[in-house]
């Protein structure tokens, strides 16, 4: 077994970060990292945390850590932030707002950068997941900055996806739009004290019930994270889902069409890597200049990779 999984096993915190940035940074030794920590017990639940910027999925998260740690479970928290396209670098913010859990061992907090990624998400997230899972905690919470495909992307790496939304914010109309709707596992209304909480709540209402299912109905939570308000039953919500995935016939469907949906991720992010690589490697390909085609651009370049790269390897 791998030596960093070993010093997994007992519980060594450098490990577990060595561990993720390993697989963030491609390591050559990542599959045999991976193979060894897929073979440990694993059996934390998953949490997506998502919305748009200034929803206060932040607070929410750290209220949602407290009661978590109050029931003796222990939480790993993964916030993932957008990097920079030119930089390479990310936002990380969220570690700050959750300070008052930094010197608690049985919370373990982990930004990430979404690396290029063709999603929203890196192809490290669910590996991270699963990392520190293996590691033994007991929730792992991811949450996202909700800008773009990450918030799409989230539903393919977590077993529970919460999109949190606030009155008088318009957020509905972008559920309708970018499709948020097909991911939501339950829905969340923070800041519930402020005006519009009855109209959001009416309006989500009728887009649950026009696809909700015999056997299930996807709640909706108000919460006032100020006041520590609507944690626990939100909680209990989480708790209900899970049990749905892993009780019923419909959620077993469900875990089938997102395990599917990681692995068309992973082999279009294989192929990329392919294709990238092959790119950099050749000295005869197009130059590109302002007035370049670039769907034809695109096209020959993939047939020279068809024709001399991977797939004709």
């Amino acid at each position: 077994m791998h030596e960093i999984v070993e010093r997994m096993k007992q519980k060594d915190v450098r490990a577990l970060a060595r561990a993720i940035t390993m697989v963030e940074n491609d390591h050559p030794e990542k599959l045999e990292l991976l193979s060894d920590v897929f073979s440990l017990d694993k059996h934390a639940i998953y949490i997506g945390i998502t919305g748009s910027p200034g929803a206060g999925k932040s607070s929410l998260v750290n209220r949602l850590i407290t009661l978590i740690r109050d029931e003796g479970k222990t939480v790993a928290i993964l916030a993932v932030d957008p990097t920079s396209p030119f930089s390479g670098g990310a936002l990380l913010g969220d570690r700050v707002r959750m300070n008052q859990h930094f010197t608690d061992n049985g919370v373990y907090i982990r930004s990430m950068a979404t690396r290029g990624s063709l999603g929203g998400l890196s192809r490290g997230t669910k590996d991270s997941i699963r990392i520190c899972d293996a590691f033994g905690f007991d929730v792992v919470i991811v949450e996202t900055v909700g800008v773009g495909q990450s918030e799409l992307d989230i539903m393919k790496v977590v077993d529970t996806t919460a999109v949190v939304l606030t009155p008088n914010s318009g957020d509905v109309l972008q559920i309708f739009k970018a499709g948020i709707m097909e991911i939501a596992d339950l829905f969340v209304i923070n800041k519930a004290d402020l005006h519009g909480v009855g109209k959001l709540k009416a309006l989500l209402r009728e887009l649950v019930m026009s696809s909700a299912t015999e056997d299930h109905i996807i709640p909706i939570v108000k919460t006032i994270t100020t006041e520590n308000k609507g944690i626990d039953e939100l909680w209990g919500k989480i708790n209900e889902h899970h049990e749905y995935l892993y009780s019923t016939q419909s959620g077993k469907k469900q875990r089938e069409q997102q395990l599917e949906l990681e692995v068309h991720e992973l082999i279009r992010e294989e192929i990329w890597r392919d294709i990238k690589s092959f790119m950099e490697k050749s000295d005869d390909l197009p130059s590109i200049e302002a007035d370049t085609d670039p769907y034809q651009l695109a096209s020959d370049l993939f047939a020279k990779w068809k024709k001399e790269g991977g797939m004709a390897t």
